[in-house]
């Protein structure tokens, strides 16, 4: 499996506008979050390392990635992060079909 935690990829979807657009930093992932069920106290709902990603299967198309948008005026990532679907992001797009 390719490296995901520390990547960077391209933000496309409307869930979060103020994202559009821009290059972000994929932080950690959020297993199953984009499901109405979702139990984010889950043992494997919030996974921060790519060994933990390989083992719960990947990222899927019900999953949210944390990640950090590039400040182009400043020179560096947010330290606030945002939640979006993994299929808005541009590296996961494919998982939407």
């Amino acid at each position: 499996m390719d490296p995901i935690i520390g990547t960077t990829t391209t933000y496309h979807g409307i869930e979060h506008l103020y994202l559009a657009g821009y290059k972000v930093r994929i932080v950690a992932v959020m297993k199953g979050a984009a499901t109405p069920d979702h139990d984010p106290d889950a043992a494997d709902a919030y996974l921060t390392n790519d060994l933990e990603i390989a083992h719960a299967g990947g990222i899927g198309a019900l999953d949210r990635l944390e990640v950090q948008p590039w400040l182009d005026g400043k020179g560096r990532f947010s330290f606030v992060s945002s939640d979006p679907r993994a299929i808005d992001l541009a590296r996961f797009a494919h998982l939407a079909h």
